[in-house]
């Protein structure tokens, strides 16, 4: 049993696909998210849709910076965090524009006070207001806050994304097939829209990376942060403080900044692509719970997917793995491990979308490949060697 399946959760989440199962699965079933005719107004030419996310046990590594340290700006990202796992999953059908946003924030008011929600709820406006320059108008809807002390130790921040999108300009993955390349996006760095570096952690696989990196003192010290019945041994069981200094290109970065890093949104960058290259998109996948491996849940057919150009793994990932010792094989399962988004194409349109992407001061290359085959498989290679996924 995998370290993340001792603490509780599941990064293929087995038991939620189970549950959900005999629920309609949409006009498309292949799309990264589900699309249902438009009840709104009855058009037969548009769609509606709905999505549910948010920044999961990030709010946590926000909450322990926040005690360490008195900043209260790190709240600020995890309001990033719950809007850009939405907006970034509905990226993938499409969707870039005239959204609506709700939040829904549930938290322990003996532990988080007032000055935190107003900063989580002032943070989401901020960062519509910054997409809004990039040409993505995101409304802002209100939500609810909740105080529920007795479900929540700490704070819960989610929200709800919803669109009504055109059927001619969806991204349903149905194209996908054989002799298509896999344009990766990283997820690390500093895009052109961001204001520091970007660790490129996003908000999947964080219990993990919170219990793997810091150390048993956080156990001691806030037993709020974790659930009381977990072993011992995998509680905290890292070797670092929040406020130990890593160097990256020549800067020192702390730990907590690391792990916080917001979750980077491609949403510029994506609206660019797909004005230009509509045509040429055949499938895009978030790269998000599943890490590398997510592809496959989406595919319309039985093919080989062959990554063997992935990026050089950022060093919050490499900090993760050498603090837990887990395998290669439950990193690229748990975490996006370089790229957070990857597009499936043509071999001439990926160049463009990479060129597309550096104007951004993103790094993107071709990073894969799709063949045929009898069965679904999917196969990574680089550093660490040769990975192979059936399914």
């Amino acid at each position: 049993m995998s370290l993340y399946d001792k603490r509780g959760v599941s990064a293929q989440k087995e038991e939620v696909h189970a549950a959900i199962q005999k629920l309609d699965q949409g006009l498309y079933p292949h799309a990264f998210c589900k699309i249902y005719p438009d009840y709104l107004c009855n058009d037969k030419d548009w769609v509606n849709i709905m999505h549910a996310d948010g920044a999961g046990t990030k709010s946590i590594l926000a909450y322990l910076w926040w005690k360490e340290t008195g900043d209260i700006s790190a709240w600020k990202g995890i309001a990033q965090d719950a809007v850009a796992m939405n907006l970034d999953d509905l990226l993938c059908v499409g969707i870039t524009d005239n959204l609506l946003f709700s939040s829904t924030i549930d938290r322990n008011k003996t532990v988080i006070n007032g000055d935190i929600l107003e900063a989580i709820i002032n943070g989401t406006q901020a960062f519509f207001d910054t997409l809004k320059e990039t040409g993505v108008h995101i409304h802002y809807l209100g939500g609810e806050t909740a105080d529920v002390g007795d479900v929540v130790r700490t704070i819960a921040v989610n929200g709800t994304m919803t669109a009504r999108w055109p059927k001619s300009k969806l991204i349903t993955n149905e194209k996908i097939a054989p002799g298509d390349v896999i344009v990766g996006f990283a997820s690390a760095g500093k895009a052109s829209y961001e204001t520091e570096y970007n660790s490129g952690l996003g908000s999947n696989g964080l219990t993990s990376a919170r219990h793997d990196v810091l150390e048993k003192m956080y156990s001691i010290e806030y037993p709020e942060t974790f659930e009381p019945g977990l072993p011992n041994e995998v509680v905290y069981i890292g070797k670092n403080k929040m406020t130990d200094t890593i160097d990256i290109e020549g800067n020192q970065i702390s730990v907590g900044k690391l792990l916080l890093s917001p979750t980077r949104t491609y949403a510029p960058l994506l609206k660019k692509i797909l004005e230009a290259h509509f045509n040429d998109v055949h499938g895009i996948i978030h790269c998000s719970g599943g890490g590398q491996t997510k592809c496959m849940k989406y595919l319309p057919g039985n093919f080989k997917i062959i990554k063997d150009n992935l990026f050089a793994i950022p060093p919050v990932f490499n900090l993760i793995q050498s603090n837990s010792g887990a395998d290669w094989r439950e990193m690229y399962q748990v975490f996006n491990m370089g790229h957070r988004l990857e597009i499936f194409t043509n071999a001439s349109a990926a160049e463009n979308m990479i060129k597309t992407a550096a104007s951004f001061d993103i790094e993107a290359k071709i990073i894969g490949r799709v063949e045929a085959s009898l069965t679904k498989e999917l196969v990574l290679s680089g550093s660490f060697g040769e990975i192979v996924y059936t399914y």
